[in-house]
C-alpha cells in the first residue's frame, strides 16, 4: 500500500508539534516522508515485475490452427500452456500437449529454443515458417507398444477407449502401423484422426519435444474451461 499520512501518523503528530522556528526539523521530516513514499512505490513496482515474470516463465499462450483436434478444439481458440508441467512431472496418457515440430528441417530452430524462455532476456526466433508447434494428445507412453489397426489404437495389444475421438479413419483414410516406444519416447495423435499430422506419420517423439501441457482454454470467453483429463478403461 502506498504511504499516505493520517491523523495517527507519528510523523504527522511530530510535524504538528514543531514550532515554525525549527525549519531544519521540518525539512528532515519532509525528506523522510518522501523516502518512505518512494520505498513503498518501488516495492509495488518490484512485486509487479516478479508476478509478470513468474506468469510468463511458467505459462504460454497457444492459438489453435487447423482441424487436427476437432471436435474438441477449433481454429481460433486460445489456451494457456503450462510450461513447467513436465519439468516437475511426467506426461500422462490423454494429456493435450504442445509438441515442437519433429521434422528434420526444424531441428536447428528447436535446438535454439530454451527450456523456459525468460521475457525480454531470452532471444529466440519464433519465425520458423512451417516449423510451427503442433497441438496433439499423448496416447503412448515410454516402453509401450502402439499399434494402429484400421485407424483403431491398441496399446500393448489392448484397444483403448477414446471417447474424445469422433472421426475414426475408415476406408482410404484408415491406417495401420506398429511402433515400439523407447524409454523416453511418447506417441501423440490428433483427435481428428483422418486430418492430423502426428506420430502415425512421423513416429514417436522424444520427451524433450513436449513443450508444455495445455491447461486452460480461455478464448472464446463462452468456452472457458480447465481442459479435462480423460479416463481410460
Amino acid at each position: 500500500m502506498l504511504f499516505e499520512p493520517n491523523q495517527n501518523d507519528p510523523l504527522h503528530e511530530l510535524e504538528a508539534a514543531l514550532d515554525a522556528t525549527q525549519p531544519h526539523a521540518l525539512v528532515r521530516i519532509t525528506k523522510r516522508r518522501r523516502f518512505m513514499w518512494a520505498r513503498e512505490t518501488l516495492q509495488l513496482v518490484a512485486m509487479g515485475v516478479v508476478i509478470y515474470l513468474l506468469v510468463n516463465v511458467s505459462t504460454a499462450r497457444a492459438s489453435i490452427l487447423g482441424p487436427s483436434m476437432r471436435p474438441n478444439f477449433e481454429t481460433g481458440q486460445v489456451v494457456i500452456v503450462n510450461r513447467l508441467a513436465y519439468v516437475f512431472g511426467n506426461p500422462a496418457r490423454g494429456d493435450v500437449v504442445v509438441v515442437e515440430n519433429p521434422a528434420a528441417r526444424c531441428k536447428a530452430a528447436i535446438d535454439q529454443r530454451p527450456l523456459i524462455p525468460i521475457p525480454f532476456l531470452t532471444k529466440y526466433d519464433t519465425n520458423n515458417g512451417d516449423c510451427d508447434d503442433l497441438f496433439k494428445r499423448v496416447i503412448g507412453l515410454p516402453g509401450e507398444v502402439v499399434e494402429a489397426r484400421q485407424g483403431k489404437i491398441f496399446i500393448n495389444d489392448k484397444q483403448i477407449d477414446e471417447p474424445y475421438v469422433v472421426n475414426i479413419p475408415v476406408g482410404r483414410d484408415a491406417y495401420d502401423g506398429h511402433w515400439e516406444l523407447g524409454p523416453d519416447q511418447y506417441f501423440v495423435l490428433g483427435d481428428n484422426r483422418p486430418a492430423s499430422y502426428d506420430s502415425h506419420s512421423f513416429g514417436p517423439v522424444d520427451r524433450k519435444l513436449l513443450y508444455g501441457k495445455a491447461w486452460i482454454r480461455y478464448w472464446p470467453l463462452e468456452q472457458i474451461e480447465v481442459i479435462p483429463q480423460p479416463s481410460y478403461k
